[in-house]
């Protein structure tokens, strides 16, 4: 069980399996039937930042399910290994899709509310989030931090049942303003409610504490924004 003290809610690790194999998640609920939140990580792999932040929206008073999307014990510290299991989930959209998927039924089997839930994520997991959009999932809305924003080629947004936030940096290098702008324009044309901000002077993953590349205005004001955006919407 991991756990951080002095908190209220306590978290715990989860494993699960999605056809088979075996992937370990994060949850942290504050009290039955709260408002569901799916969290996808980073290139990192799902790790302390992610529980960081599902321990933050917990004291808010929203359930968190924190995804695995790369497998149980799999959490690579060398941007060759980072880039060679995203670069596999990009290459296969549909086992992406279907790792998502497979976290929701673990989020609902655990209580979490998946009636009432909305899906973020962090960079790699921002990209993610997207995808899980344009999938048709059944939720509120879909948010992305410093995530990647292109649309694969034979995809668009006409399945999207939810909003999209959109929080990018403009100073980010990884991920330019022009899949900011394309993005914005796939939102309008498939009719999808959207609401896109950016942040001057903000790096790719500027909400990541203790980093080089970590804004504190940036961070404080997208992360305001979002918990105003849970309330609204769950």
């Amino acid at each position: 069980m991991i756990s951080i003290p002095g908190m209220a809610a306590e978290g715990k690790a989860v494993q699960y399996q999605v056809d088979g194999a075996a992937y370990e998640g994060y949850f942290i609920s504050p009290k039955n039937n709260a408002p569901l939140v799916l969290m996808i990580h980073d290139w990192d792999g799902l790790t302390d930042y992610e529980v960081k932040r599902a321990q933050m929206l917990a004291d808010k008073g929203f359930s968190v399910f924190a995804v695995d999307l790369f497998g149980k014990g799999i959490r690579p510290d060398k941007v060759e290994d980072r880039k060679k299991l995203t670069g596999e989930l990009y290459q296969n959209r549909e086992k992406m899709r279907k790792l998502m998927q497979g976290a929701i039924a673990e989020a609902k089997r655990l209580g979490g509310n998946v009636s009432d839930a909305v899906a973020m994520g962090y960079c790699f997991g921002g990209a993610a989030v997207l995808e899980l959009a344009r999938s048709g999932a059944d939720m509120k809305g879909f948010v992305s931090f410093h995530g990647g924003l292109d649309t694969p080629a034979g995809q668009n947004y006409s399945k999207t049942q939810g909003n999209v936030l959109v929080f990018h940096g403009a100073a980010d290098t990884a991920v330019p303003m022009s899949d900011f702008v394309s993005l914005n324009q796939s939102l309008e044309q498939a009719g999808i409610e959207n609401e896109m901000i950016v942040y001057s002077g903000a790096p790719h993953a500027f909400t990541v504490f203790g980093s080089d590349r970590y804004r504190e205005d940036a961070d404080r004001k997208s992360w305001q924004r979002f918990l105003e955006y849970l309330d609204e919407e769950l």
